[in-house]
């Protein structure tokens, strides 16, 4: 199979490595930026900064952008690579965006004679390097057939949600609800503790042994610990996928309150100027609210 993935940032890059070293599969790179292309051509791959100029023929293409914006740009605008894919060829589209945009998205594609597979993912940059994302899909049983090498070597559980595309993104969005309100949770906690005089690493210490533990308090503290604001998954991330639960919840007359009030503490460390930095840090904004000084800024 020639396979491409569009995207070489925290959870694509994983994904083309494992690709490039999976026995049957051809996979080429695609990143606008330089430095992600060099890191992808320095284990063995070669990459490209524009879709267009990916390999002739590509069967199947990962596509592990940010946004629909995104995607419709790398697949069908004017440097996208939908004249470079073989015919009847598959589109595993994992960036996270509202259904409806799924929805136009496949219709696109369907005109053109692709296949398309709504398939965001969860997992994170550790899952992805590791070939053990959770693959929340759905489309026909072609685009699934069709996707599978891919699926095989990048995921460790895939969930068929369906024929209809849209599905799969609209359990993604009820995801990003719990990861949201999660992380927010577990800054509110570590930030309350550091004002109230627990030491912080205790306190991460305690939190991972016990009931109020969850697996982002357990992943995301770390960086606040270690002073480490590298973005795995940015603030401005959820500042997105927040806005994209809201829009969900009013189409259906729900009630998301707590998902609102995290997605305020995500606008809140965006306007401070964290908008880029690792998700863990929308603590800023109780650092700004309480005065408490974080680990390793003593």
């Amino acid at each position: 199979m020639r396979a491409a993935v569009i995207g070489l940032g925290a959870m694509g890059m994983g994904a083309a490595l494992n690709l490039l070293k999976a026995p049957g599969i051809e996979v080429a790179g695609c990143d606008p930026r330089n430095a992600a292309c060099d890191e992808f051509a320095a284990a063995g791959g070669s990459a490209v900064t524009r879709a267009a100029d990916l390999p002739a023929g590509t069967e199947a293409a990962l596509i592990l952008v940010v946004n629909a914006k995104q995607v419709e740009a790398a697949v069908f605008g004017p440097d996208g690579c939908a004249a470079k894919l073989a015919p009847g060829a598959v589109l595993i589209v994992s960036a996270t965006m509202a259904p409806e945009e799924v929805r136009a998205l496949a219709a696109e594609a369907e005109a053109r004679g692709l296949h398309y597979l709504d398939a965001p993912v969860s997992g994170g940059a550790a899952g992805s390097r590791a070939g053990a994302l959770t693959v929340m899909a759905s489309g026909s049983a072609t685009a699934f057939e069709k996707a599978q090498p891919v699926l095989d070597v990048t995921a460790k559980k895939v969930w068929n949600l369906g024929a209809e595309p849209g599905l799969g993104m609209t359990m993604k969005v009820v995801h990003q609800l719990l990861a949201g309100v999660h992380i927010a949770a577990a800054a509110e906690a570590m930030a309350l503790g550091i004002k109230a005089g627990v030491d912080a690493r205790t306190l991460y210490d305690i939190v991972t042994t016990a009931a109020g533990n969850s697996w982002m308090f357990e992943n995301r503290m770390p960086h606040v610990l270690d002073h480490d604001e590298t973005p795995r998954s940015a603030v401005d991330i959820f500042v997105k996928d927040l806005s994209l639960v809201g829009d969900l919840a009013r189409s259906v007359a729900f009630p998301a309150q707590l998902a609102t009030q995290a997605h305020q503490l995500f606008i809140a460390a965006r306007a401070m100027g964290h908008g880029g930095v690792d998700d863990a840090f929308v603590i800023r904004a109780y650092q700004a609210l309480s005065g408490i000084t974080l680990p390793g800024e003593e």
